[in-house]
């Protein structure tokens, strides 16, 4: 019998081993079973947790009226609309949530993906190809990454948040006849750090660079708008693609592109991870609209300072308790700010999946970050905070890591 090369790769991958060693030990910080919906306490295999392990940075995910807008879709088109944005997946609620979109973002339009994921996939694959350069952050998430390696384009990395090793990329391409592109996030999800925003589009604009901001951490959170870091960094108007998540801040599903009408088009036309994909679930997209129309409320402006105070409480506690919580991110003029990402930074994987299961047994939920998410021997515990946790729970929490980690380290 001829042998089955692929088959048999499958069973020799370490990574896989890996996995099934953790698993079997019961310490992989990895696929825990949910039990109640997502608030500052969860229910985690049997027991109640403080949650500091989910992107719900406005705590809206049970929201009444995000429950509603779900709940209200749900009950016009029932469970799923069973095909493509293309043919007859597009839905009433789609324009109305691509309009407040782009109204919300002061852009000409927007257009709404199923996924996060998706949309970075869909629009960079769409807009550069073969003879073009896209320099991205080598910290850029890994939708980025492979929407880039899917178009063709020649990739070049720059270190993280270093604008001089990104000027030397602009620089090598500026005599090319293709398009450059630079693609950021802004607000990065590990490390919880702002990209240097004015510095990368005073660049772009230098060398004739388009610029692509993923705010999909930022969202709901920085500016006046709460449309994200490009705002509150005074860039927004300058930035070509602006892409966010609806699954982060609005806790719904989902992902958009807002921009000028050009864009969206050509989008709509040559997206392939748009135009070949079923269209979000009706409750995805009700509790998307909701969501949007609450941050941009009154309400909305209150739950991100809260957002950005109980991170104050969360990193300041666990600084001055000895903990490596890096540093603050710079505005423009002087000043600092805090982000909803906390990190506590370890550097061993294997201690990092200890203190993540000590954590876990005495009722704190985190996140632990391990290569190839972060860098080698960057390993660390990711805590995300919430508008609607307690000043008593952050407390506790800070308690209960820095105890965690001064043990470990004894």
């Amino acid at each position: 019998m001829a042998v089955n090369r692929l088959i048999q790769r499958l069973g020799g991958d370490d990574r896989v081993d890996l996995l099934r060693a953790v698993r079997e030990s019961d310490v992989s910080p990895y696929f825990r079973v949910m039990e109640s919906a997502t608030a500052p306490i969860v229910q985690v295999e049997g027991a109640d947790r403080i949650m500091l392990g989910s992107n719900n940075y406005l705590g809206l995910a049970d929201h009444p009226a995000i429950r509603q807008g779900a709940q209200d879709a749900l009950d016009t088109f029932g469970g799923a609309i069973t095909g493509s944005r293309l043919l007859n997946g597009t839905m009433d609620l789609h324009l109305d949530l691509e309009s407040e979109i782009a109204e919300w973002h002061g852009t000409e339009d927007a257009m709404v993906f199923t996924t996060g994921y998706q949309t970075n996939l869909g629009t960079i694959s769409a807009v550069v190809g073969v003879g073009d350069v896209v320099a991205v952050d080598s910290a850029a998430h890994a939708s980025i990454r492979d929407g880039c390696a899917l178009s063709g384009a020649t990739i070049r990395k720059f270190r993280h948040n270093d604008v001089a090793d990104l000027e030397s990329i602009l620089g090598d391409t500026a005599a090319g006849d293709g398009a450059v592109l630079v693609i950021v996030d802004g607000l990065y999800s590990m490390e919880g750090d702002l990209a240097p925003l004015g510095a990368v589009s005073e660049l772009c604009d230098r060398y004739g660079a388009a610029l692509m901001v993923d705010e999909a951490h930022s969202l709901g959170i920085f500016g006046k708008q709460r449309t994200g870091a490009a705002e509150l960094l005074g860039i927004d108007g300058d930035t070509d693609i602006r892409m966010a998540s609806l699954s982060k801040s609005p806790s719904s599903t989902g992902g958009f592109i807002a921009g000028s009408r050009d864009l969206l088009d050509s989008l709509r036309v040559n997206a392939r991870a748009f135009l070949f994909t079923t269209s979000g679930v009706p409750a995805a997209v009700g509790a998307s609209l909701a969501a949007v129309r609450l941050i941009r409320s009154e309400e909305g402006e209150q739950r991100a300072r809260r957002a950005l105070d109980n991170a104050a409480v969360l990193r300041s506690g666990l600084a001055d308790n000895g903990l490596d919580v890096g540093a603050l991110s710079p505005l423009p003029g002087g000043g600092e700010t805090v982000t909803p990402i906390v990190s506590v930074h370890v550097g061993d994987d294997l201690e990092a999946m200890n203190l993540w299961r000590t954590l876990f047994d005495r009722g704190v939920f985190t996140s632990a970050a391990l290569y190839p998410a972060v860098p080698r021997s960057g390993a660390m515990l990711r805590l995300c905070v919430m508008a609607t946790h307690t000043d008593t729970q952050l407390r506790r929490a800070v308690d209960v890591i820095s105890e965690t980690v001064t043990e470990a380290a004894a």
